[in-house]
């Protein structure tokens, strides 16, 4: 799969695609990466990509036409001309765990970074055909939106991580029930005199698969009850977790 990041700083993206255990992916061209700077299809000595908003008020708006120029190379390059054109914006689709399946599984993307206090309205009339926001917050620019998605889908990929079913045991993960993950444990057993809980200690790994599921439930049902919910409605939840629910529920600060 590719995608191509349009982006004022390619700089920042440079760590990024050279650091960590997601780097496999980039380098080994199971997800390849392709930074374009607008700037190099603006005109004039500066160069320039954004001007002030019709109507006034702060700030600076990005161009559209460097940007178009821009989309229109990639298209050349990437051939297939249909290929999606994300923004990341706060008016899009939050993004979630099964939409980054998504995109590990598609052919990739164009991935647009705005900057300043945004992009000429008619260029996204245009052109995009998805907006997606990391949450109710607002960021300098879409970069770090951008590694977000890139590096979830990245340590997706196959023989990227080191154990092939870690990601399966994350937070949000279907093999979970989209339950949150449960707390981790390493050496030292005793550390500062807190110590490790005694069933993670038992060897008998029934008791500490149930004990994992009791607490990815309880942690879910007092941190993300619409999670439970959820889990409920699409009937991922036995007797046994109701039951330790209820229990759970009339007792706040119960640990199992």
């Amino acid at each position: 799969m590719r995608f191509d990041v349009i982006t004022l700083f390619p700089e920042l993206f440079v760590p990024f695609l050279t650091s960590g255990v997601t780097r496999r992916a980039y380098e080994s061209g199971l997800v390849e990466v392709k930074l374009w700077n607008p700037r190099d299809f603006a005109d004039g000595n500066y160069k320039r990509v954004d001007d002030r908003p019709f109507g006034g008020g702060p700030g600076m708006v990005m161009l559209a036409e460097p940007l178009a120029l821009c989309l229109a190379a990639i298209r050349a390059e990437r051939t297939s001309g249909n290929d999606p054109v994300v923004l990341f914006s706060p008016i899009g689709k939050t993004l979630t765990h099964s939409s980054v399946e998504g995109w590990s599984a598609s052919e990739g993307a164009v991935l647009i970074c705005g900057r300043y206090e945004g992009i000429d309205q008619r260029f996204v009339d245009k052109h995009v055909t998805h907006q997606i926001s990391l949450g109710d917050f607002v960021l300098s620019g879409g970069e770090i939106a951008a590694m977000a998605l890139l590096d979830a889908l990245a340590r997706l990929q196959p023989g990227v991580l080191n154990d092939e079913g870690s990601h399966q045991m994350d937070s949000f993960n279907p093999a979970l029930d989209g339950l949150l993950d449960c707390p981790h444990y390493t050496r030292p057993e005793d550390w500062h005199g807190q110590t490790v809980p005694n069933v993670l200690m038992s060897g008998n790994h029934a008791h500490i698969e149930r004990w994992r599921r009791e607490q990815r439930l309880q942690l879910t049902l007092l941190q993300r009850p619409e999670l439970i919910e959820k889990a409920r409605l699409a009937g991922q939840l036995t007797a046994k977790d109701e039951a330790f629910l209820a229990s759970a529920a009339g007792h706040p600060g119960h640990q199992p």
